[in-house]
């Protein structure tokens, strides 16, 4: 294997899994957005049905946004590695082979935290509108109207 095809590798293959991981956290926060703005409140008559539809999908969705800053940085170890390797097969000391197979390698970990920073906040947010909407439930429950 040259080294070309392991960079493509680590390119394609580290990119890819994080773009899969930002379209299904993009699906999931959209899901539960959607699900949230509808929700029928005096349809619950336990709190806790309503605490268990409210969380579906959120552990998720924060796992995909505390994980994709370590697929990144997985990545950026591989290139790193990969780089490495290209100057041992080659046996030349390049300062440019060097720099720019690291400035590639840590685009990774870059698409990582792009992943991870809009995942994080949006996830809280989701999170504070479960947290009103049970306090929305109780509310009713205490009028009597659930």
């Amino acid at each position: 294997m040259n080294a070309k095809t392991m960079t493509d590798m680590v390119d394609y293959g580290f990119i890819g899994v994080l773009a899969a991981m930002s379209v299904l956290a993009l699906w999931l926060i959209l899901e539960r957005y959607f699900y949230y703005r509808h929700v029928d409140l005096h349809g619950f008559k336990e709190k806790e049905s309503l605490e268990i539809a409210l969380g579906e999908n959120l552990t998720m969705i924060a796992s995909i946004g505390a994980n994709a800053p370590f697929i990144g940085l997985l990545g950026t170890v591989v290139g790193i590695m990969v780089t490495f390797v290209t100057i041992g097969q080659s046996g030349l000391v390049e300062t440019k082979e060097i720099m720019v197979g690291l400035a590639l390698a840590l685009k990774t970990t870059a698409g990582g935290i792009v992943v991870a920073i809009p995942t994080i906040w949006l996830y809280n947010m989701l999170l504070r509108k479960s947290e009103v909407l049970l306090a929305q439930w109780q509310m009713l429950k205490n009028r009597g109207e659930v």
